[in-house]
C-alpha cells in the first residue's frame, strides 16, 4: 500500500525545512570564516542538524554555496522590489532606501556573508546568475526615479561600493549620508 496525503507533505516540509536550516547556517558560516570555512560538517553542526544532512540534500559544496548566494541575492532583490514598489518613485523612497542601508549595514556579519559569495561569484562565472536578480532590483527601483542608463548604473556601482565600504569603517555612513549620495545619483 503507498502512502500518501499528510505523512509525505509532513517528511517534505520537514526536509525542505532543513534544506532551509542549512543555507541558514551556510550564511552563519561563511560570516564567520569565509567560504573557505564552509564543509557538509561544519554546515551541519552550525544548523544543528546530523553531520549527514548538509551531504545529504546538497550533493556539493558549490551546491551549498549556490543556495547560500541564491537565498542572499533573493532576499535583496525582493526588498527592494518591494520599496520600489511602495514608493514608486516619491522622494521619500529614497530616505527609506538611505534606512534601509543603515539597517544592513547594522548588521555587518550578514552584509559580510552576501559580499564573500557575491566575490566568489566574480571569480566563477556560473554563480552569477542570482546576481543579476540583486542588480535588475537596483536598476527597477532607480527606474522610478530616472532612465538615464548611466546614472542607474552609477546606482547598483554605487549602493555596492558604499555598503563594502562600510564593512571597512568603524563609522558607517548614516541615513542622511546615503540620502545625499542617492539624492545626487537620482535626482
Amino acid at each position: 500500500m503507498k502512502v500518501t496525503g499528510p505523512t509525505t507533505d509532513g517528511r517534505r516540509l520537514k526536509g525542505e525545512r532543513s534544506k532551509q536550516e542549512l543555507i541558514e547556517g551556510t550564511i552563519r558560516v561563511v560570516a564567520r570564516q569565509g567560504v573557505a570555512g564552509v564543509s557538509h560538517r561544519a554546515v551541519a553542526r552550525e544548523a544543528g542538524q546530523p553531520a549527514t544532512a548538509a551531504a545529504y540534500h546538497f550533493k556539493s559544496i558549490d551546491d551549498l554555496l549556490t543556495a547560500a548566494l541564491t537565498r542572499c541575492m533573493a532576499e535583496d532583490a525582493e526588498r527592494m522590489r518591494r520599496l520600489a514598489a511602495r514608493t514608486d518613485g516619491a522622494e521619500s523612497g529614497l530616505r527609506e532606501l538611505a534606512e534601509l542601508m543603515c539597517t544592513v549595514v547594522a548588521h555587518p556579519e550578514h552584509l559580510l556573508a552576501e559580499y564573500e559569495l557575491y566575490l566568489l561569484a566574480a571569480r566563477r562565472p556560473e554563480l552569477r546568475g542570482p546576481t543579476q536578480e540583486w542588480l535588475a532590483a537596483v536598476t527597477e527601483f532607480g527606474s522610478r526615479y530616472t532612465d538615464d542608463a548611466v546614472r542607474l548604473r552609477l546606482l547598483a556601482g554605487v549602493m555596492d561600493g558604499l555598503l563594502m565600504q562600510a564593512l571597512l569603517t568603524d563609522e558607517p555612513p548614516t541615513a542622511d549620508e546615503f540620502e545625499a549620495l542617492l539624492r545626487t545619483i537620482l535626482l
